[in-house]
């Protein structure tokens, strides 16, 4: 009797850095045994080979950013049984997202030497606002153990297990200090979702948010009422909440408040 077909599996990337690519290779043993459990059909960071799809799993890294991405994520979507989000760019636009707030046409000329060569969209998006995302894995990068959680998951079967909670209850598993009630420092914290177990903050550095803002719960309002009550200005928090996932929604509501409320006190006599 004939072995039974093996899921097969594609990397694709759009607009990213491929840190999160290399988070797949940087799982080494487990990777090994992945690799035996599935056909990896397309992955062109780790393999020369690519076969066209359709894929059983698709993972995607990175944002749209040029009318051709636009176009070619549709294209991967109908060739994705299951098609799953990777990282801070796939999820919130990336740190590229900044182009958001500002006029990207002022920008090309400085950058490139032949502008009228570029073709880019005015903003960087996240693949779910342009087709149906199975899953999302958030992160700049993706945490391993969580990708490794879907993509097992997928082979067997079931729903993954993501956990969704705080930044702040892995600092007090780890019995880090709040820098924000001890030293007053400006953390993310308490808005943003687990998958670095708090590493910035073990360090003595406030969370810069890389795994974007709770799902429904991320209370940006309170959070900013203390920090401005510990001395941050509206420009800090602007700038805090622009960083790595600046395009996720309540970041960026956020952060265009503060800019607001920045600009209005500017204009005061």
């Amino acid at each position: 009797m004939a072995a039974p077909r093996k899921p097969r599996l594609a990397v694709i990337k759009f607009a990213s850095c491929d840190g999160c690519q290399l988070s797949i290779l940087d799982c080494e043993d487990e990777l090994l045994a992945v690799a035996g459990a599935v056909e990896i059909a397309n992955f062109p960071e780790a393999s020369r080979a690519v076969l066209r799809g359709p894929y059983d799993l698709t993972l995607v890294e990175g944002s749209i950013t040029t009318p051709h991405d636009a176009e070619r994520i549709h294209a991967v979507r109908r060739d994705s049984k299951v098609l799953v989000s990777i990282g801070a760019c796939a999820t919130a636009g990336g740190i590229q997202a900044l182009r958001n707030f500002a006029e990207v046409g002022s920008w090309v000329p400085l950058v490139y030497p032949t502008p009228d060569w570029i073709q880019t969209l005015k903003t960087s998006t996240p693949i779910s606002h342009h087709v149906k995302v199975d899953y999302e894995l958030q992160g700049c990068p993706v945490n391993k153990h969580q990708l490794l959680e879907v993509v097992l998951a997928f082979i067997s079967g079931r729903r993954p297990f993501l956990p969704s909670h705080a930044v702040c209850m892995d600092c007090k598993r780890r019995g880090v200090v709040c820098l924000t009630v001890a030293r007053g420092e400006a953390c993310l914290g308490p808005v943003t979702r687990t998958g670095c177990g708090a590493l910035c903050p073990s360090y003595g550095r406030g969370c810069f948010g890389c795994f974007g803002p709770l799902r429904g719960s991320a209370n940006t309002g309170s959070l900013s009422a203390v920090l401005q009550g510990h001395g941050h200005s509206h420009e800090e928090l602007m700038r805090l909440f622009r960083t790595f996932t600046c395009g996720a929604e309540a970041f960026r509501k956020a952060s265009e408040l503060h800019e607001h409320d920045a600009s209005e006190s500017h204009e005061r006599p």
